[in-house]
C-alpha cells in the first residue's frame, strides 16, 4: 500500500532557490511541493494547498517570515501546520547560540544542505500536534 505524498509548501522570495528545492523534493518520491515568492500570497496559497509542512524564508520583502508565519497561525485551516524557518542570517556555527529556533519555530541555515532538509522536513512531520506542545529540543540541526 503507498503512502500519500507529504505536501510541503516553500514560501521565500527567491524562485531560482524556490525551483531547485521543489524539484528536488519531488524527484525523492516523497513529496509535493509548491512554491510562492510573493509573501503576499503566501495565506492564500497554503489555504488552498493546505500543506503538511511549510519551509518558509525570514528575510522577503514587504512582509518578512515572522509576519507571514503570524497570519498562517491566525488561520484556522492552518493553525496546526508545522513551519521551518529558512533564513541567511543565522550561519551553521550560530546554531547553538539560538537553541536551533528563531521566534520559537526551528529553522534551516542557507545555503541549505538538501539532505539537512529532507531529515528536517521528516522530524517536523513524525511528531504530532500533542508532542509539539511538549517538545523541548526540535532543532534540525546536529552538532
Amino acid at each position: 500500500m503507498m503512502t500519500a505524498k507529504k505536501r510541503v509548501l516553500i514560501i521565500d522570495d527567491e524562485a531560482s532557490f524556490t525551483r531547485l528545492l521543489k524539484l528536488n523534493l519531488h524527484h525523492t518520491g516523497r513529496y509535493t511541493a509548491e512554491a510562492v515568492n510573493d509573501p503576499a500570497q503566501a495565506l492564500a496559497v497554503a489555504s488552498e494547498f493546505l500543506p503538511d509542512l511549510i519551509l518558509l524564508d525570514v528575510m522577503m520583502p514587504c512582509m518578512d517570515g515572522g509576519e507571514v508565519a503570524t497570519h498562517i497561525h491566525a488561520s484556522a485551516k492552518l493553525k496546526g501546520t508545522p513551519i521551518v524557518f529558512l533564513t541567511a542570517a543565522v550561519k551553521r556555527n550560530e546554531i547553538s547560540s539560538h537553541q536551533g529556533r528563531i521566534g520559537g519555530l526551528p529553522f534551516i541555515a542557507k545555503p541549505v544542505d538538501f539532505q539537512e532538509v529532507v531529515d528536517c522536513i521528516e522530524k517536523q512531520l513524525r511528531q504530532s500536534p500533542a508532542a509539539q506542545a511538549k517538545r523541548t529540543d526540535t532543532r534540525c540541526h546536529w552538532r
